[in-house]
């Protein structure tokens, strides 16, 4: 089984700067992992504030950006999972959600969680095709 890490700038220059032990991609078997994307602004280097809507669209494009870095895209998306603070917030992320993948979502998971270390309200994982 070969397994590369994905380089995704800014974002993997973030997680060692803070010494994060994760990656935010890894291929591996035909496959392409991301990581939980939290709404991390890649021009900036903060975390995006606001609204949920404005939040579940940085962390959509971050997603975006993983999958591209390693040769996918979201069409290619298979399963996705959200980690929310709030579930409440459901119809307003699937709004937003439903632009990055109109035709055929893939699975998905929602799961409400309690806190993150940093301040932010949202994360979105998937498992895509290489």
């Amino acid at each position: 089984m070969d397994k590369e890490i994905i380089d995704v700038s800014p974002i993997s220059e973030a997680l060692a700067k803070g010494n994060i032990p994760l990656s935010p991609a890894v291929k591996a078997n035909g496959f392409v992992f991301v990581s939980g994307l939290p709404p991390f602004d890649r021009a900036t280097g903060a975390m995006v504030k606001g609204d949920i809507a404005a939040q579940t669209e940085a962390s959509l494009e971050n997603v975006k950006a993983a999958l591209e870095a390693a040769g996918s895209s979201l069409d290619k998306v298979v399963k996705a999972t959200i980690y929310i603070s709030n579930a409440a917030w459901f119809s307003r992320v699937n709004e937003v959600y439903a632009r990055y993948f109109p035709h055929d979502p893939p699975a998905r998971t929602f799961v409400a969680v309690g806190s993150w270390p940093l301040e932010f309200d949202i994360e979105v994982e998937c498992i895509a095709l290489a």
